[in-house]
């Protein structure tokens, strides 16, 4: 029978011994479980935070959920007209990064601006300054220059993204193959350097290209050397072990050059070498780029192993007057589907893309046309807007861009390397120079025929966070709206304006031809605009990057919709350029406008109606920073009130680091957090368990 009353004295008479027994053995019990369960809640709290800490630390930047910085006004619309809203255009120069006058790549030359010599870093920088413009979810390296993106794609399981890298510091030179790795093209491991230049054809820098994956699974690699004599030749490299996902190692073929400036190309005027693809002959075909006198041209050749080539007679295609062309690029688009194609692929419900770099003004222009296989050549659909004289990437800056075929997911993903818009004073002390873009899905725009679409990939919404939606908000001419939203220096913003329609109709037309760098930026007041948001701006407004809209009505009472990005007003620093970026924007029969950006610290990419027209800008603050750092509505119109709709979500920082063999077996771990908060409070139960089992068994033997 059970005692009700085990703590009270017991009858000595049925068992004494027993009773005192358990009287003495329940003492301890009780100690060792207040011992035991205090001992589970110190671990259950530090296995949580132990777990957390693995959550937060996963990303390089950290999450951006506990900012303490101190939070905007509510959304209210407060009147402050141009003086104070947007800004005044300041003359600004953006000084175009040469590719080499001697070497024919990218590389930041000497330069002045604003009276202010390139070496020497004036006021009012400060080391909290420089280390804001490291970017959180872009990719760059940990330290040193980059250029170029060389031989994207997708193998055994992880994305490969190689670049051109000066391993000894923040300027252009000594260019080998920077190499990282990634599952989701968004948190990114760096790999050793793929490719050195360590032969007599490559010791002036292994300068880019593009990989090609054969039937087989295989990889070849070519690329441009340039000589110890800075002639420029195509060489072959492939991994030296297939089975490596990582692809650590590259071997240079032993035959190296395959391929030389043919008779009438200039030595220093042959580089850039594509990613192939098939004829219906089984030949493999790639282009390179050059140019013959101002004529910028894309020579063909086929080969069948890769070592041996013939050049087709004439070019893939030649426009006067464009220079140089670099980073050719040639693959088709989907009229159909909304989907990728491999390089390939061809046929009547295709239609292919001619995209080159122009050295001569740093900018990356793309046509739409048809391929014809049998000679070799390519015909632009529309001549007026041929390539690089026509339509560009992007109108910021971006440059040497290159796609691939994504056959994990059936896309084609373009990478685009953005430049620097500091001095190089700056980048030095820094310590770092450039990045790449958010890497870009593309479509062809079946609504417009001219264009394609580019969108940055969905993998970027993981990084997504907290958000914040306002519905309908009532923009009225002349006025600035603060946005509530918390720090704005790691953001993805989504808007939609809708105009008034009957201001549409009234509004004066004018003979002046508009144009975002000429407009006056977003301070001049138009009938029809500047209308759309402030990024990176202080409270005040004293920095401030108008990301916007201009509505122009010529004189017939035709509209045209302009999408511009200011930077006149984005910095107090002078050594920093400051120009407006922008261009014209297709807008069809009753679609609203629309736009998206991307702020992440000192680089803003945004994108006009699903991605017809982007800007990729360089900003540069200098109070703006941190938990300083707005965002507003805004609207310079004299005539018209615009309703907003906006939803913005901060931002996470992406997982960018070396990667290291811990990674291998702590892999599952970084996937999610859930396996670490389960896992570490699960061992510590057990653990305190067969220790409170065995302070039990101790007590019962003596």
């Amino acid at each position: 029978m059970v005692d009700t009353k085990p703590l009270l004295p017991a009858s000595n008479s049925d068992g004494s011994y027993l009773t005192g027994s358990r009287v003495n053995i329940l003492k301890p019990i009780k100690v060792y479980l207040t011992i035991f369960c205090g001992l589970l809640a110190i671990g259950l709290f530090a296995a949580l935070l132990i777990g957390n800490y693995w959550s937060d630390n996963a990303r390089i930047h950290g999450s951006l959920a506990t900012s303490t910085s101190k939070r905007t006004h509510p959304l209210r619309p407060v009147s402050r007209g141009p003086a104070q809203g947007v800004s005044e255009k300041t003359s600004g120069i953006w000084a175009g990064v040469s590719r080499g006058p001697t070497q024919g790549v990218s590389e930041k030359t000497n330069r002045v601006r604003a009276g202010v010599p390139w070496n020497i870093l004036p006021e009012p920088w400060n080391s909290t300054m420089l280390e804001w413009q490291r970017t959180a979810f872009h990719f760059q390296p940990e330290k040193n220059w980059m250029n170029d993106p060389n031989g994207p794609l997708f193998y055994n399981g992880w994305y490969h993204f190689f670049y051109q890298y000066n391993p000894n510091g923040a300027v252009w030179g000594d260019i080998v193959w920077g190499h990282a790795v990634s599952k989701d093209l968004i948190n990114w491991f760096h790999l050793p350097l793929a490719m050195v230049a360590d032969q007599w054809y490559d010791k002036n820098g292994v300068w880019t290209g593009s990989a090609t994956i054969l039937p087989d699974g295989k990889i070849v690699m070519l690329y441009t050397g340039s000589t110890t004599e800075a002639v420029q030749v195509q060489n072959l490299a492939f991994p030296a072990n297939h089975s490596d996902p990582f692809l650590i190692d590259w071997v240079k073929y032993h035959g190296n050059p395959v391929l030389v400036p043919p008779p009438g190309i200039y030595k220093k005027d042959f580089r850039d070498p594509t990613t192939a693809w098939l004829t219906s002959e089984g030949k493999w075909r790639i282009t390179i780029g050059s140019k013959r006198d101002k004529t910028g041209i894309s020579l063909v050749y086929d080969t069948k192993d890769f070592i041996n080539y013939e050049m087709l007679e004439g070019e893939l295609h030649a426009v006067s007057g464009t220079g140089m062309w670099e980073c050719v690029d040639f693959f088709p688009v989907s009229k159909t589907e909304e989907k990728g194609l491999d390089t390939s692929i061809n046929g009547p419900e295709v239609k292919h893309v001619v995209k080159v770099s122009l050295d001569d003004d740093r900018h990356d222009y793309y046509a739409l046309g048809t391929y014809h296989e049998k000679n070799g050549s390519w015909i632009p659909d529309l001549p007026e807007i041929d390539v690089g004289i026509g339509i560009r990437y992007d109108y910021g800056i971006f440059y040497a861009s290159k796609t691939f075929y994504d056959q994990n997911k059936n896309r084609r993903v373009l990478w685009g390397w953005i430049g620097e818009g500091d001095s190089e004073a700056a980048d030095m002390e820094k310590g770092w120079a450039s990045l790449q873009s958010i890497p870009r899905t593309i479509l062809f725009d079946n609504n417009t025929g001219t264009n394609l679409l580019q969108w940055p990939v969905e993998e970027i919404e993981s990084l997504r966070l907290n958000s914040t939606e306002f519905e309908k908000v009532e923009v009225k001419a002349g006025s600035v709206v603060p946005l509530d939203v918390g720090p704005g220096s790691q953001l993805d913003i989504i808007a939609e304006f809708e105009m008034d329609k009957e201001a549409l109709k009234k509004a004066t037309g004018s003979n002046i031809t508009f144009s975002c760098q000429t407009g006056g930026g977003a301070a001049k007041s138009g009938a029809l605009g500047p209308f759309g948001i402030l990024v990176l701006a202080d409270e005040s407004l004293s920095e401030q990057t108008p990301v916007y809209f201009y509505i122009a009505k010529d004189s017939d009472g035709d509209l045209k919709t302009f999408f511009c990005t200011d930077l006149s007003r984005s910095s107090k620093a002078p050594d920093v350029d400051k120009q407006i970026f922008g261009s014209y924007v297709p807008v069809l029969k009753d679609e609203n406008l629309s736009l998206r950006v991307l702020v992440d610290h000192s680089i803003v990419e945004s994108f006009a109606q699903g991605g017809r027209t982007v800007i990729t800008s360089r900003i540069y603050p200098t109070e703006a920073i941190d938990g300083a750092s707005r965002v507003f509505l805004f609207n310079n119109a004299t005539e018209t009130c615009v309703i907003a709709s906006v939803k913005i979500w901060q931002m996470d920082s992406a997982f960018i680091r070396p990667y290291s063999d811990d990674d291998d077996k702590d892999d599952d771990d970084r996937k999610s957090s859930a396996p670490c908060l389960l896992l570490c409070p699960i061992n510590y139960i057990v653990s305190c368990v067969t220790c409170l089992y065995f302070i039990y068994l101790v007590s019962k033997l003596s």
